[in-house]
């Protein structure tokens, strides 16, 4: 009996699943009828549009064709009238002195003969009819004003519903990544003149291939491109990957996307370590402000998963996951006294890597610049081996110096807004540019002995980073044309 029981819950159960599932069936059903019958209205409602649009045209060109016929037949009508009646005066005037000269001839005086036949003579010689053109001014030929439209008349007979674009295929030899744009190329199977534009959609994504059914990151869509080609500018590059598909349109309908494709997008990602931080230093993200009431103390850690120290690296990013291991904050700051210096989380330990900073130029003090894992708590950037800066003093009297090892240089430079870091990690070029021109403010050239890590300091100010960047073509160009060169900062290193 219990089986039984049990047997007939499971095939009710089953049963009622089913019914579900057709009730859901017949309301899609439904919808789709419902569907079926307003587009149906809409593309009928937009073909009339069309062929009322047509019409309008054929009946304006018909106007305009029949106003040129009037006014051709207007002015030639005008013409001939004209010359008519001209002919029709010298006619007159020629049959007067026709009768006047028979009259003279039929007359049997001879006083005064002499004198008018001269007079006839003359008036004849003058005869507007000896001066007229016996050629029509205007011919009655209307034959060039005639149309054939046979070729028109298959044209539209040849009309018919627009088809659906055909799918474009992206050329991934010819897309190009460089400078934080990228560059997407594609193409059609054949040429299609119907064509009206394109839409190009893209998402950032940390999976290789295509793309998964949960992605962490919405489809960004680019509408109205009239090429088979699109750059995409002023990205940042906070994954490793990015995910292309085009599709063509024309003035109906649009077509299927293409196959989706995967291009990398490597550059240097990082996050500032709050639990470096002085505890003047209130860290937001990638902004930090100096606060003398001790800003970083109001937030008391508040995301318990932020690290002591960097715990991986871009040379690493391929194999580890991103995903800090978390740690409880130690007892005291990683930074005190006079050292208002906070750390990246990313060490640096191979390859080339770029970042910019954007800094308040009214800050009492700023440093950027890269440090061992081993600077001390105490130590301020450029003041000791384990660290080289380009530092901004504007206490008393303004100044920019190169800073390593506690030995410093001033350079002769405008202090720019923004600075870029350069590092190439392998050949020990450390170099800064202003982040604007791309001009090269001073240059590093040392041997890193071990993994380094971005760092900054701020006293009475604030500055953000700017992460995810390339490195620029133009920074990459400038290193090869000065590799080989002496280093005209040897003193600092």
């Amino acid at each position: 009996m219990g089986d039984q029981k049990e047997s007939l819950q499971k095939i009710t159960h089953t049963l009622a699943m089913k019914n579900e599932e057709i009730s859901n069936f017949i309301c899609t059903l439904k919808q789709s009828l419902d569907n079926l019958e307003a587009n149906s209205n809409r593309v009928q409602e937009d073909l009339e549009s069309e062929f009322s649009s047509l019409h309008a045209v054929l009946d304006e060109m018909k106007e305009n064709m029949l106003t040129r016929i009037k006014q051709e037949r207007a002015s030639r009508t005008y013409e001939l009238q004209s010359q008519l009646s001209a002919c029709s005066k010298a006619l007159e005037s020629s049959e007067e002195l026709l009768e006047m000269a028979n009259q003279t001839l039929c007359s049997s005086e001879t006083d005064g003969f002499t004198q008018a036949a001269k007079d006839i003579k003359d008036s004849v010689t003058m005869a507007p009819a000896f001066r007229l053109s016996l050629k029509a001014k205007a011919s009655d030929n209307m034959s060039h004003l005639m149309v054939d439209f046979s070729q028109e008349r298959e044209m539209l007979q040849g009309l018919k519903f627009l088809p659906v674009p055909a799918t474009p295929e992206i050329q991934v030899s010819e897309c190009q990544v460089c400078d934080n744009t990228v560059t997407v190329v594609w193409s059609l199977p054949e040429p299609d003149s119907k064509i009206d534009h394109y839409i190009l959609e893209h998402r950032r994504t940390n999976h290789e291939g295509p793309p998964r059914i949960r992605e962490d990151y919405p489809w960004m869509v680019v509408e109205g491109i009239r090429e088979m080609e699109h750059t995409i500018t002023g990205l940042r590059f906070d994954t490793r990957y990015m995910t292309f598909r085009v599709r063509a349109c024309n003035k109906a309908v649009a077509g299927e996307f293409s196959e989706p494709v995967t291009l990398e997008t490597h550059a240097f990602t990082f996050k500032l370590d709050a639990a470096s931080a002085h505890q003047n230093l209130k860290v937001e993200d990638l902004s930090v402000e100096w606060d003398s009431s001790g800003g970083k103390i109001q937030d008391i850690r508040k995301d318990k998963n932020r690290t002591n120290s960097p715990m991986h690296s871009p040379a690493r990013s391929a194999l580890m996951s991103p995903k800090r291991a978390p740690t409880a904050r130690p007892g005291r700051d990683r930074f005190t006294a006079e050292s208002y210096t906070v750390l990246a989380d990313t060490m640096i330990d191979a390859g080339q890597q770029y970042w910019e900073v954007r800094f308040d130029k009214e800050s009492k003090a700023f440093a950027v610049g890269v440090a061992l894992r081993s600077l001390g708590r105490f130590d301020q950037l450029g003041k000791s081996s384990a660290s080289w800066c380009i530092h901004l003093n504007n206490w008393l009297q303004q100044s920019l110096t190169a800073k390593h090892n506690n030995k410093a240089r001033t350079l002769d430079c405008p202090i720019p807004n923004s600075i870029g870091v350069y590092i190439n990690y392998d050949e020990g070029i450390l170099s800064f540019y202003n982040a604007k021109t791309k001009q090269l403010m001073h240059a590093f050239k040392t041997k890193f002995q071990q993994p380094v890590i971005p760092a900054f300091m701020v006293w009475n100010g604030s500055f953000s980073v700017v992460t995810g960047l390339q490195v620029p073509s133009v920074v990459q160009s400038g290193q090869r044309k000065n590799s080989g060169t002496s280093s005209s900062n040897a003193s600092l290193n």
